[in-house]
């Protein structure tokens, strides 16, 4: 059967396109891309890329205040969204550009069109027009979710929070995730004044306990108003804003509202049912150990197939199918000792196991400190570094490293790389200090704290 293309992506975010472009340009592939919105997807254009810049922006504020303890007379007049959102726009238009075009210079055909799936091989357009490929990759991420309430109709997700006309004085935020906390703190970072509500007992889920309590406590000590074991129960738009109606009994009014309370992959709609694509209790698109579906035509990559939904990991499973498919070198995307990082203030960088997940299956030493750095101690802040590590007894393996700092994410990449290599304890002790920083701790501790 002759086809229109060897391959069809529908999703133009980071994981489509980097399938697509080495499909093209190293493959040989004939490509075509559908993406219905924005080329960059979730990361680039209502994600990593605008929040990231959100929290440089929200850093200042504390920067300055920082400068008058170490003798500069810096006045502080406030900070202008005005001035920042167009540049932002801007940003994002400039990568969404460079997106569009390193995909068509490899070769890709993009169609800007939903598409969706008409049988194994041929996807539907909007316009009506079909198209046939002999190998179909679904890489549509995912999307907020907001649970039906009275009045969820008056709330934002993170996808609409970068297109705010102006900041509000005050914001609710709903969620304990790490979206819900990094937004909470880069909003409390440009002088709003923010709530946060979360039904659970602790913030971030799934992270190293004594991680979330450290960050919980910074948290609110920013000026965050916390309020845990709290939910919504309704909301209604009022002259004096959006009133809220919480569990907790302090009901009041909030400028905005802004619903953190997860993401779900994008799968609704797309025709997949039909087909025989197998989905999960979540939505998610199952798949094997080669990004490939229950129809053999058809593969899925990154955040819609819910395995590890982070930028990197969707770009490293599209780069893997296609060179499994088009490139003759067979390949798993791998997802083990995967670092990320959660961009509060100040950050959490993490690779490995908790705490939690490793006294599962072994036999741990926890070496762990939290202090107060040299920048913080010299100006009277009280704000705590936390580094630690969770070693296997047995073997002496660095299973798990947690740093709770200003620039987490830029030193657990480096701490990464000897955690992948299977560093021992005792590798890390031989490693001279590099003195004096706060990362020095790495190298230093010598005792754990505890056994399990």
């Amino acid at each position: 059967m002759d086809f229109d293309f060897d391959l069809f992506v529908i999703g133009g975010g980071s994981g489509g396109v980097r399938a697509a472009r080495i499909a093209a340009s190293e493959g040989g592939a004939k490509v075509a891309l559908a993406e219905e919105h924005r080329m960059g997807g979730t990361c680039v254009i209502r994600g990593c890329v605008p929040k990231k810049l959100m929290v440089f922006a929200s850093g200042f504020s504390r920067m300055v205040l920082d400068a008058k303890g170490y003798g500069w007379d810096i006045r502080q007049h406030g900070f202008d969204w005005s001035a920042f959102h167009p540049h932002l726009d801007r940003e994002l238009d400039r990568l969404e550009a460079a997106y569009r075009r390193n995909a068509e210079a490899a070769g890709v055909q993009i169609i800007d069109s939903r598409a969706v799936l008409n049988d194994a091989h041929t996807v539907r357009l909007s316009d009506g027009k079909t198209v046939t490929a002999k190998h179909i990759l679904i890489a549509t991420g995912g999307r907020p979710f907001v649970p039906d309430f009275p009045g969820s109709d008056l709330v934002m997700t993170s996808n609409e929070i970068f297109q705010m006309e102006a900041l509000p004085q005050s914001i609710l935020i709903v969620g304990g995730g790490y979206i819900a906390c990094e937004f909470a703190c880069i909003l409390n970072g440009l002088g709003v004044e923010v709530t946060q509500f979360y039904r659970g007992a602790q913030i971030l889920k799934g992270f190293d306990d004594e991680v979330r309590g450290h960050l919980s406590e910074l948290i609110c000590e920013s000026g965050v108003e916390m309020h845990l074991g709290c939910d919504v129960i309704e909301m209604q738009r009022q002259d004096e804003g959006i009133w809220v109606k919480a569990t907790n009994g302090k009901n009041r009014h909030y400028d905005a509202v802004l619903y953190a309370t997860g993401r779900k992959p994008n799968t609704a709609g797309l025709g997949l049912e039909n087909v025989g694509v197998k989905l999960g209790h979540r939505g998610e698109i199952v798949v094997d150990e080669w990004s490939q579906t229950s129809v053999p035509s058809i593969y899925a990559v990154g955040d819609v197939t819910d395995r590890i939904n982070l930028t990197p990991v969707a770009i490293r499973e599209g780069h893997a199918f296609a060179d499994t498919v088009f490139g003759g070198k067979p390949t798993k995307p791998d997802h083990h000792l995967v670092p990320g990082a959660v961009f509060t203030q100040p950050e959490y960088g993490y690779v490995g196991l908790s705490e939690e997940e490793a006294r599962k299956d072994h036999r741990i030493e926890v070496y762990a400190t939290a202090f107060r750095p040299m920048k913080n101690a010299f100006i009277g802040r009280e704000d705590r570094v936390l580094f630690k590590l969770i070693v296997d007894a047995d073997d002496r393996r660095v299973l798990g490293c947690h740093i709770v700092a200003e620039g987490a994410g830029e030193l657990i990449q480096l701490a990464a790389v000897a955690v992948k290599m299977g560093a021992t304890k005792e590798d890390f002790d031989r490693t001279v200090a590099v003195h004096p920083t706060m990362a020095e701790e790495l190298v230093t501790m010598r005792k754990p704290v505890r056994s399990a």
